[in-house]
């Protein structure tokens, strides 16, 4: 599938890129770092679109209260993939430890 991305898709794909194994950052984060601070949803948008899911670590980014969030793929896989890198989460679906695995 050949995807037409924005020069901020591009960024924020980019920025995602970065994100090592077994952390994960939040959406307002990835914002901030590409420079657009408020853009938080527009970041989420973007990550929808990521052409390259098993390159692009889009599952990485999760909301600031250590939720897992939404996928593309769905929760489920999301969460499993989280787990499958080492990282623990609750029945709800939070992340044990977020301030600690938290990638700046």
């Amino acid at each position: 599938m050949a995807v037409n991305l924005s020069l901020f898709e591009q960024q924020v794909l980019a920025a995602a890129a970065q994100i090592p194994r077994g952390r994960v950052t939040t959406y307002r984060l990835l914002a901030a770092k590409i420079g657009r601070p408020r853009a938080v949803r527009a970041v989420g948008n973007a990550l929808h679109k990521n052409p390259q899911l098993g390159i692009i670590p889009c599952h990485r980014v999760v909301q600031a209260n250590g939720l897992v969030g939404h996928y593309r793929l769905g929760r489920k896989i999301k969460r499993d993939l989280l787990i499958q890198e080492g990282l623990e989460l609750t029945g709800q679906d939070r992340i044990v430890n977020f301030s600690q695995k938290l990638f700046v």
